[in-house]
Protein backbone atom coordinates (compact mmCIF):
# COMPACT_ATOMS: atom_id res chain seq x y z
CA UNK A 1 0.00 0.00 0.00
CA UNK A 2 1.36 3.41 -0.90
CA UNK A 3 1.55 6.11 1.70
CA UNK A 4 -0.51 9.23 1.40
CA UNK A 5 -4.02 7.79 1.34
CA UNK A 6 -7.02 9.66 2.70
CA UNK A 7 -8.31 8.51 6.07
CA UNK A 8 -11.39 9.60 7.99
CA UNK A 9 -11.25 9.23 11.78
CA UNK A 10 -14.75 9.14 13.28
CA UNK A 11 -14.45 9.47 17.05
CA UNK A 12 -16.40 11.58 19.57
CA UNK A 13 -13.40 11.98 21.90
CA UNK A 14 -11.54 15.02 20.53
CA UNK A 15 -8.27 14.13 22.28
CA UNK A 16 -8.28 10.61 20.83
CA UNK A 17 -9.11 12.00 17.36
CA UNK A 18 -6.08 14.28 17.65
CA UNK A 19 -3.80 11.39 18.68
CA UNK A 20 -5.04 9.39 15.70
CA UNK A 21 -4.62 12.30 13.31
CA UNK A 22 -1.10 13.16 14.45
CA UNK A 23 0.14 9.58 14.26
CA UNK A 24 -1.39 8.97 10.85
CA UNK A 25 -0.10 12.28 9.47
CA UNK A 26 3.40 11.39 10.70
CA UNK A 27 3.12 8.38 8.38
CA UNK A 28 2.09 10.62 5.44
CA UNK A 29 -1.64 9.92 5.47
CA UNK A 30 -4.11 12.73 4.78
CA UNK A 31 -6.52 12.74 7.69
CA UNK A 32 -9.96 14.24 8.17
CA UNK A 33 -11.89 14.06 11.41
CA UNK A 34 -15.53 13.69 12.37
CA UNK A 35 -17.02 13.72 15.85
CA UNK A 36 -20.48 12.42 14.97
CA UNK A 37 -22.38 10.30 12.47
CA UNK A 38 -23.64 13.46 10.76
CA UNK A 39 -20.13 14.93 10.43
CA UNK A 40 -18.88 11.60 9.07
CA UNK A 41 -21.60 11.47 6.41
CA UNK A 42 -20.79 15.05 5.38
CA UNK A 43 -17.06 14.26 5.18
CA UNK A 44 -17.66 11.16 3.04
CA UNK A 45 -19.95 13.13 0.73
CA UNK A 46 -17.21 15.75 0.32
CA UNK A 47 -14.40 13.28 -0.39
CA UNK A 48 -14.45 9.48 -0.44
CA UNK A 49 -11.86 8.25 2.05
CA UNK A 50 -9.57 5.33 1.41
CA UNK A 51 -10.27 4.08 4.93
CA UNK A 52 -12.46 4.98 7.91
CA UNK A 53 -11.59 4.39 11.54
CA UNK A 54 -15.04 4.24 13.12
CA UNK A 55 -15.78 4.38 16.81
CA UNK A 56 -18.71 2.06 17.41
CA UNK A 57 -20.37 4.31 19.95
CA UNK A 58 -20.42 8.04 19.28
CA UNK A 59 -21.87 9.65 22.39
CA UNK A 60 -25.38 8.27 22.65
CA UNK A 61 -25.47 7.17 19.00
CA UNK A 62 -24.53 3.69 17.80
CA UNK A 63 -22.53 3.65 14.57
CA UNK A 64 -24.06 0.49 13.06
CA UNK A 65 -26.07 2.32 10.40
CA UNK A 66 -23.07 4.38 9.32
CA UNK A 67 -20.94 1.23 9.23
CA UNK A 68 -23.45 -0.43 6.91
CA UNK A 69 -23.52 2.65 4.64
CA UNK A 70 -19.73 2.80 4.40
CA UNK A 71 -19.38 -0.90 3.66
CA UNK A 72 -22.18 -0.76 1.07
CA UNK A 73 -20.23 2.03 -0.61
CA UNK A 74 -17.12 -0.14 -0.77
CA UNK A 75 -15.19 1.90 1.78
CA UNK A 76 -12.90 -0.13 4.06
CA UNK A 77 -13.70 0.34 7.75
CA UNK A 78 -11.71 -0.42 10.88
CA UNK A 79 -14.14 -0.46 13.78
CA UNK A 80 -12.88 0.72 17.15
CA UNK A 81 -14.61 0.05 20.44
CA UNK A 82 -13.97 0.19 24.13
CA UNK A 83 -16.99 -0.90 26.10
CA UNK A 84 -18.65 -2.76 23.23
CA UNK A 85 -17.58 -6.26 22.27
CA UNK A 86 -15.94 -5.59 18.92
CA UNK A 87 -15.59 -9.27 18.02
CA UNK A 88 -19.14 -9.32 16.62
CA UNK A 89 -17.93 -6.92 13.91
CA UNK A 90 -15.01 -9.06 12.70
CA UNK A 91 -17.04 -10.62 9.89
CA UNK A 92 -18.29 -7.26 8.59
CA UNK A 93 -15.46 -4.75 8.97
CA UNK A 94 -12.00 -4.80 7.43
CA UNK A 95 -10.59 -5.05 10.96
CA UNK A 96 -11.47 -4.41 14.58
CA UNK A 97 -9.39 -2.54 17.14
CA UNK A 98 -10.32 -2.71 20.80
CA UNK A 99 -9.59 0.38 22.91
CA UNK A 100 -7.11 1.19 24.21
CA UNK A 101 -4.75 0.66 21.30
CA UNK A 102 -1.16 1.59 20.58
CA UNK A 103 -0.62 4.32 17.97
CA UNK A 104 1.63 1.90 16.08
CA UNK A 105 -1.34 -0.50 15.71
CA UNK A 106 -3.41 2.34 14.26
CA UNK A 107 -0.74 3.17 11.69
CA UNK A 108 -0.25 -0.50 10.81
CA UNK A 109 -3.99 -0.92 10.23
CA UNK A 110 -3.97 2.18 8.02
CA UNK A 111 -1.12 0.78 5.95
CA UNK A 112 -2.85 -2.58 5.62
CA UNK A 113 -6.42 -1.56 4.80
CA UNK A 114 -6.33 1.87 3.17
CA UNK A 115 -7.13 2.00 -0.53
CA UNK A 116 -6.38 4.86 -2.89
Amino acid sequence: MEKGGSILVVEDDAALRMVCRVNLELDDFRVREAGSVEEARAAVALERPGLVFLDLHLGLTASDELLAELLAGGIPVVVVGGTIDVSEYEARASAVMPKPFEPSALVEAARMYSVG
